[in-house]
């Protein structure tokens, strides 16, 4: 028989029955500890990759937030510091600190993932291969910093090679002397980025900018100022040994014909213009340029300089042109490896002429002080020349007429007239030698020696009366044509003291036979001579011996 049913509950709110209480048996006294859960190598690497991002995001996962704060403002300083990219990038000393703070937060981080157990969002596998990918950011942000700051670099060294070619630029049109100090400052620029900076973008202008350069260097030879182009381009001829042939390519020898043309053409321009003018520039051609065309113009060049001077000694103005033939003389004896000494021995012929034409050119122009030494030394110093004893009368001639014009008013006769000559006898009535100095319708000079028992006088009466009282000085007899003469008595001065040579004119006429007799005058007296003590009297006793 069945049991019979339970009652049934009373009406009213239903309430689910409890459950049974758990129940544990009770730990046995002396029982050991569950053993703690072994140490995860994945999850440590996990969080120390984590925090190599220094993003902290190992400590996010172990829930450190103030380390993770940490490492993002450590972060923050970093990027403060880098950014914007500069040339000289981040500091040395702010870099070795951070690299040392993540290494710090990566063992850091690797210890407590170790320790902590605490679960993660997500599986520990996919945690460090999340941590791999973020390893891309600061790489990549490394690579871009780097970018950025070779970028900078680039920028910076094409302002330098900017300031430099402004230099340039500026200089262009300078004197050399005035702005080689800037052009060797720009030339230190483009070779510093060269060496230093080959494959930078303002090393490969460089080039052009060396173009640029020369022909900024050289601008005096475009403007066809050849004398002043030599010593920009002689500049330019060094440049090779310190910037190298292969860096200058052909500016390596671009200056060379320019100097051989500069060379050839200050040296024309110059040619004769003084006894240095020509013969450097020249000489420097020969020895530089020897097998150049602009050398071989050379020898035509004084040949032809020596032609046209010669034809100048005709005209007005044969002093300037034997002076230029004496350059040019010296231009050739100076040319290497004995090319000039044809042509020298050209121009000295060519000087020889021109000299005595220089002297008569003097004389005729009244300049009688130069006319007397030049001719002076023409006869000194060519004693075989058939002008010679010319020269001599005609500066006999200029140095009486520097006191006495009268003396140049026109050449002395190139030869003395015929027919019956004249006695002229000249008497040296005074101490030490005397020299007298004569033209008119000949020319000439005697010279005698001195009277030993003369003396000065105080007055020309009392030089006249000694003279007519004829105590044998000595004497010299000229035998004259007829005419009028100038004389220029020249006393050595050593003799007597503070002798002034002087002057006086005389006519010669037929049937006389002529005394003069020179005395000296001390002390005043001497009329037109202004009564200066120590003054040459000189008095001529016109027919003193009657007619003949």
């Amino acid at each position: 028989m069945a049991p019979p049913p339970p009652p049934s509950a009373p009406p009213g709110p239903y309430a689910p029955p409890l459950p049974p209480p758990a129940y544990a048996p009770p730990t046995p006294p002396g029982t050991p500890a569950p053993p703690a859960p072994a140490p995860d190598a994945l999850r440590a690497l996990s969080a120390g990759i984590l925090n190599l991002t220094g993003l902290g995001l190992g400590y996010v996962l172990l829930k450190q937030w103030l380390l993770a704060a940490l490492c993002w403002a450590a972060t923050a300083v970093l990027l403060f510091l880098a950014l914007p990219a500069e040339v000289d990038g981040v500091p040395g000393a702010v870099l070795i600190g951070f690299v040392a703070f993540l290494l710090l937060a990566v063992a850091d981080g690797a210890r407590r993932a170790l320790r902590t157990h605490r679960s993660w969002p997500l599986r520990t596998p996919l945690v460090f291969g999340i941590g791999l990918v973020l390893l891309a950011v600061p790489a990549g942000g490394v690579i871009a910093y780097d970018a950025a700051r070779d970028e900078a670099v680039e920028e910076m060294l094409l302002d330098r090679l900017d300031k430099a070619d402004k230099i340039v630029t500026a200089a262009d049109g300078s004197d050399f002397d005035a702005a080689e100090d800037d052009y060797r400052s720009a030339l230190a620029i483009y070779r510093d980025l060269g060496d230093d900076h080959p494959g930078s973008k303002a090393a490969q202008r460089v080039p052009d900018s060396l173009t640029a350069y020369y022909k900024s260097v050289a601008a005096p030879y475009d403007k066809r100022e050849y004398c002043d182009a030599l010593e920009p381009l002689q500049y330019l001829r060094t440049l090779p040994g310190s910037l190298g042939k292969d860096r200058l390519g052909t500016l390596a020898t671009w200056p060379d014909d320019r100097l051989a043309t500069s060379l050839y053409e200050c040296g024309n321009q110059g040619l004769g213009t003084n006894t240095a003018a020509g013969g450097n520039e020249f000489g420097e051609l020969l020895r530089t340029f020897p097998d150049s065309d602009q050398a071989g113009k050379v020898e035509p060049a004084i040949r032809d300089a020596i032609s046209s001077r010669s034809s100048d000694l005709k005209g007005s103005e044969p002093c300037k042109a034997t002076e230029e033939l004496r350059g040019i003389g010296s231009t050739a004896k100076a040319l290497p490896d004995s090319a000039g000494d044809g042509l020298s021995g050209d121009a000295a012929s060519a000087v020889e002429s021109g000299t005595y034409a220089c002297g008569v050119d003097e004389f005729k122009d009244g300049k009688f002080k130069e006319a007397a030494k030049t001719l002076n030394d023409f006869a000194g110093t060519y004693k075989s020349n058939g002008k010679r004893d010319r020269a001599r009368d005609i500066a006999i001639a200029a140095e009486i007429a520097e006191s006495r014009p009268a003396a140049g008013r026109s050449l002395p006769p190139a030869k003395s007239p015929g027919g019956a000559k004249l006695t002229y006898v000249v008497e040296n009535g005074g101490p030490g030698p005397l020299e007298v100095l004569y033209t008119g319708p000949t020319t000439g000079t005697l010279k005698l020696s001195a009277c030993s028992g003369c003396k000065t006088y105080t007055s020309r009466a009392q030089g006249k009366k000694a003279c007519l009282a004829g105590k044998g000085y000595p004497n010299r007899t000229l035998h004259l044509p007829p005419g009028n003469y100038h004389f220029l008595y020249k006393r050595d001065a050593s003799s007597v003291g503070g002798v002034r040579n002087n002057t006086e004119g005389s006519k010669v006429q037929p049937g006389y036979r002529y005394t003069d007799c020179s005395y000296v005058v001390t002390g005043g007296g001497l009329g037109d001579l202004d009564g200066l003590d120590g003054l040459d009297g000189l008095d001529s006793l016109d027919g003193l011996d009657g007619p003949t």
